[in-house]
Parts: structure tokens; C-alpha cells; sequence
């Protein structure tokens, strides 16, 4: 018999680490919602999706255009 188990956690941060916290999180939503849009758009003309490394080719130029 299988028995699964969860746990739950409650962690106290300084406001700087909420902060830090949420500007990671904001970066992780923007890059993926810009490459699912993109993927939709490829998929849409091609038939095909993108791939990780057509993705990740198209990151270093990401990064320097929203520092």
C-alpha cells in the first residue's frame, strides 16, 4: 500500500528577503511567459515548437535587454 505524506512550512523573512524573494519569482514569470509566447508563435507558423537550446541561445541577448 502506498502512503504519501506532505509536509508544510511556514518561514519568517526580513523584509529584505520578501523582497529578494519576489524579484526572483517576477524575473522566473517574465522569461517563462516570454518563451511560451514565443512557442505559441512558432507553433503557430511551423507546426513545431521551439527547443532548450533555441531557448536558451536567446537568453545572454534577454538578460542585456532587461537588465
Amino acid at each position: 500500500m502506498l502512503c504519501k505524506e506532505a509536509f508544510r512550512f511556514r518561514i519568517f523573512t526580513t523584509h529584505e528577503q520578501a523582497v529578494l524573494i519576489s524579484k526572483t519569482l517576477g524575473c522566473s514569470r517574465f522569461v517563462f511567459n516570454r518563451f511560451l509566447a514565443r512557442w505559441n508563435e512558432t507553433y503557430k507558423q511551423t507546426g513545431k515548437g521551439l527547443t532548450y537550446h533555441s531557448c536558451s541561445a536567446q537568453l545572454p541577448p534577454l538578460k542585456k535587454e532587461f537588465p
